[in-house]
């Protein structure tokens, strides 16, 4: 077979073949190949408009059909099959060829998959695709990591099928070898946080106005004109306003009330929990899907559980809405500086070297998270790159500081009023214990050396001391 295609995709699921169509369209000669060699066909007949296509049924011939060095994007499911395709690839290519996945990869894969690879004198480029089908096909937010030199060969290529936000492209090389897939984790982790904080923000506008998903629709529809701004908020007022065709009830209503999950927001908590980072949001939003699908316990708890909760009276709507918007754009500027915090942690833990500011700008077009406020996240990382905490920069200290009362009164109305808001009260908490001058930590550390001998630092002097608690109390240097 001769070898003109200038790039390959194996794996033509809906991503894979929207992918593969996006470098077509951008006038790419794509190799295609799948597992099913009928996909291979049926993407070729029904799409051969879109550009160049070079179907093959085996990887032998997939693999021979590309100019060297080589660029194989792989789109098959994480974990096992992944490694099975690589395992294929390997012996068919040669020294300086490029594999790239392009599916939701658990970082430390990545990293185990670029140095096996390594050895073998081929590149391994983990790379983080966001935007769902229409993304992939019209032009996603893209995470590469690997090797800064594949970059240069692969880099023009996704730049040119990415999304572009005033003509800069939503692809940048984000470091070596897992930092790609671990940026996209981080980004799905916002994206947990950042979902359920809109279902809190409808529950409250449900629950304290008795308003109708239509009404609440055209809520979110108008706060989508404003700061708030963004994918997730245009399609929530889509989705709250659509009507089941079959019952003619609000959509939302006909759904059983159960939110699944293929596992990215437990691998940020998880990793955040290694890395020692509070990302509060993030993990009370995995939480909530959790409890949504605890069904035993949900079953055990409904109609037992005394409430003990007041009837909700709203004496002004407009003031209310109001309410629930600006805490809604404060907890999710605490969700992404949180993610921020943790991509700057694991960035330092491994040496990657990443470009905060950089992941704000790919997030802008594309991707799921995309929003209007991430310009204003990019020129915080541009006025500071080694800014400490997000909330801190001058805009955000005051655009938060406008709405902590709203945020206040949203809160401490749910709590009266029996409605459960995790990610809206652990963000409130989260600002609150971040810019406390003084934490209760203190009584905490003295327990610790109390039961476990764990020792302290105290605020007079320097050293690390312990206290002969089981003795006469005397303090000693530790």
């Amino acid at each position: 077979m001769t070898a003109r295609a200038q790039i390959g995709v194996t794996g033509l699921a809906v991503m894979g073949r929207n992918l593969a169509r996006n470098f077509a369209r951008h006038g790419y000669t794509v190799a295609v190949h799948n597992r099913s060699f009928a996909k291979t066909q049926s993407l070729v007949a029904d799409h051969g408009d879109d550009g160049d296509f070079v179907p093959s049924e085996s990887m032998a011939d997939f693999v021979a059909s590309l100019e060297r060095p080589r660029k194989v994007v792989i789109m098959v499911k994480a974990g096992g099959p992944t490694d099975a395709v690589i395992a294929e690839l390997v012996p068919l290519l040669e020294q300086g060829d490029i594999i790239i996945d392009a599916g939701n990869a658990h970082f430390p894969d990545t990293r185990r998959r670029e140095a096996e690879l390594k050895e073998k004198g081929l590149h391994f480029v983990g790379t983080g695709v966001s935007g769902g089908e229409e993304g992939a096909l019209n032009g996603p937010s893209i995470m590469p990591g690997g090797a800064p030199e594949s970059y240069e060969t692969l880099g023009p290529i996704l730049e040119d099928i990415s999304a572009k936000v005033d003509g800069v492209p939503c692809c940048t090389y984000v470091g070596p070898d897992g930092a790609g897939h671990f940026v996209k984790m981080v980004h799905n982790g916002i994206e947990y946080a950042d979902m359920q904080l809109i279902a809190e923000a409808y529950d409250l506008l449900k629950q304290g106005l008795g308003a109708s998903a239509q009404e609440i629709g055209q809520i979110f529809a108008e706060w989508n004109k404003g700061d708030l701004e963004s994918f997730l908020i245009e399609i929530t007022a889509d989705v709250l306003q659509h009507v089941d065709a079959e019952t003619g009830k609000a959509f939302v209503d006909i759904i059983l009330d159960r939110a699944e999950q293929k596992g990215t927001g437990r691998w940020t908590v998880q990793n955040a929990l290694d890395l020692g980072v509070p990302i509060t949001g993030i993990a009370e939003a995995t939480f909530a899907r959790a409890l949504s699908g605890s069904v035993p316990q949900r079953s055990a708890a409904v109609g037992v559980l005394p409430a003990d909760a007041g009837q909700w009276e709203i004496t002004d709507r407009d003031a209310f809405i109001e309410d629930v918007r600006r805490a809604l754009y404060s907890s999710k500027v605490v969700a992404y500086s949180q993610g921020f915090d943790q991509i700057a942690a694991a960035s330092e833990e491994f040496g990657w070297g990443i470009d905060r500011g950089a992941m704000a700008r790919i997030w802008r077009g594309g991707c799921i998270i995309r929003a209007r406020f991430l310009n204003r996240i990019t020129e915080a990382y541009e006025r500071d790159e080694n800014l400490a905490l997000l909330l801190a920069d001058p805009y955000f200290t005051q655009t938060v500081g406008e709405g902590v009362s709203s945020w206040r009164r949203v809160v401490s109305q749910a709590a009266l009023n029996g409605v459960p808001t995790p990610a809206f009260s652990s963000s409130l908490a989260y600002y609150d214990g971040v810019r406390a001058e003084r934490l209760p930590a203190a009584l905490i550390q003295a327990q610790r050396d109390f039961f476990g001998a764990h020792t302290y630092h105290r605020v007079d002097k320097e050293g690390v001391f312990h206290t002969e608690w089981s003795g006469d109390r005397s303090e000693s240097n530790a």
